[in-house]
């Protein structure tokens, strides 16, 4: 095989290789505020941030109080705004009201530029 034969098979396959490393990223949760399973007082905010920049208008959350004082297992939808912030990587759950005593999941979907959406979820307590 002549040297241009073997340079151009080498780059196409290394170019081959990076592509398919790029289209295997998907966007993981790093971290939030609040920490998965923590508890504290209500936060005015809930931040997650990501591995990847996200796609804001194909990513997004719902905010769910699973459980309050009194009423074990019930379940229900808490008003709340999601955006990105001035992060690329980091989604902001916003509630439109004060967090009362509870333990909440937060259910989100993040897309990155991969366009393959990855979702997730985390609980935390407000005391």
């Amino acid at each position: 095989m002549s040297f241009f034969k073997t340079t151009t098979v080498v780059a196409a396959l290394a170019a081959g290789l990076l592509l398919s490393a790029m289209a295997q990223a998907h966007p993981k949760l790093m971290s939030s505020t609040p920490s998965e399973g923590s508890t504290s007082i209500a936060p005015s905010k809930i931040e997650l941030h990501f591995s990847e920049n996200l796609t804001t208008q194909f990513s997004g959350a719902k905010l769910i109080m699973t459980d309050m004082p009194g009423m074990p297992n019930s379940p229900m939808g808490v008003k709340a705004g999601v955006s990105g912030s001035d992060d690329p990587k980091t989604m902001v759950i916003t509630p439109s009201a004060p967090l009362t005593t509870g333990t909440y999941k937060v259910e989100w979907r993040a897309v990155s530029s991969d366009t393959h959406p990855v979702t997730g979820n985390l609980v935390f307590k407000v005391k």
